[in-house]
C-alpha cells in the first residue's frame, strides 16, 4: 500500500495531477486543498496517500495535502453510499472544520451543496459520522446521540468531536484541551489542538 508520494510534479490538472518517482509516473486524484499546495510542474512535490483497490481493477490513488485531511477522507468511506470520488468532492466542497460542523449539527442544507451528495447521503453522514464524533455540536445531548461522561462543555467539547470525526482517539489529544483558549472561534481551535499534536 502507498501511503505518500515525493517526486518531481509531471503534470497539475483541477482534480488529478501525475508525479514521477524513481522514473514511474503516478496518477493521483487529489482534493482541492491538496492542489493548492502543490507547487508549479517541475518542482518536487509531496502527498499523502490513500490506495484503493478495485476488483478486476488497477489500484487507484487519491492524494491530500496533510494527514488530517487524508484521515477524514477514510473516515467518509467508512459511510454508506460514499464512494472515493464523493469523499474527495465532500473534501473539495467543505473546508474539513466547516464539514464536521456541518455533519454534527446535522446541517443537511449545507451537506447537499456539495457535487454529488445528495439528501439520503447528508442523512446517512449526519448519522452514522455523528455517532463516531460523539458530540452533537449546539445541540442538547439526546438519547440518540448520548454524549460521553468525559467530554468537556462549550468550544472545547466541539473540538473533541472535530478530533474524533478526523480518527484520532480521545487518549491522543485530552491533554491539549485543557490548553486551549475558548475565547477563540472553534475553527481557530481546530487548527490550534492538530499544532499541538503534531509537536508531542
Amino acid at each position: 500500500m502507498i501511503a505518500s508520494l515525493r517526486g518531481t510534479l509531471l503534470e497539475k490538472n483541477p482534480d488529478t495531477v501525475v508525479i514521477e518517482a524513481a522514473g514511474v509516473g503516478y496518477a493521483v486524484t487529489i482534493t482541492a486543498a491538496a492542489q493548492r499546495a502543490l507547487p508549479a510542474p517541475g518542482a518536487e512535490a509531496r502527498l499523502f496517500i490513500h490506495t484503493h483497490a478495485v476488483q478486476d481493477g488497477a489500484l487507484q490513488l487519491y492524494g491530500f495535502a496533510d494527514s488530517e485531511e487524508r484521515r477524514m477522507f477514510e473516515t467518509l468511506l467508512t459511510v454508506q453510499g460514499v464512494g472515493p470520488k464523493v469523499a474527495i468532492a465532500i473534501l473539495s466542497g467543505l473546508p474539513i472544520v466547516d464539514l464536521v460542523r456541518a455533519i454534527s449539527t446535522a446541517d443537511l442544507g449545507t451537506l447537499t451543496k456539495i457535487r454529488g451528495v445528495g439528501r439520503k447521503t447528508a442523512e446517512r453522514m449526519a448519522v452514522e459520522l455523528r455517532d463516531k464524533i460523539g458530540v452533537p455540536t449546539g445541540r442538547p445531548p439526546s438519547s440518540a446521540f448520548p454524549l460521553p461522561g468525559n467530554v468537556p462543555p462549550g468550544r472545547r467539547g466541539e473540538v473533541y468531536g472535530a478530533l474524533q470525526a478526523l480518527g484520532y482517539r480521545s487518549n491522543e489529544f485530552e491533554s491539549v484541551l485543557s490548553a486551549l483558549d475558548e475565547s477563540k472561534p472553534t475553527p481557530d481551535l481546530i487548527k490550534e489542538a492538530l499544532a499541538a499534536m503534531r509537536r508531542k
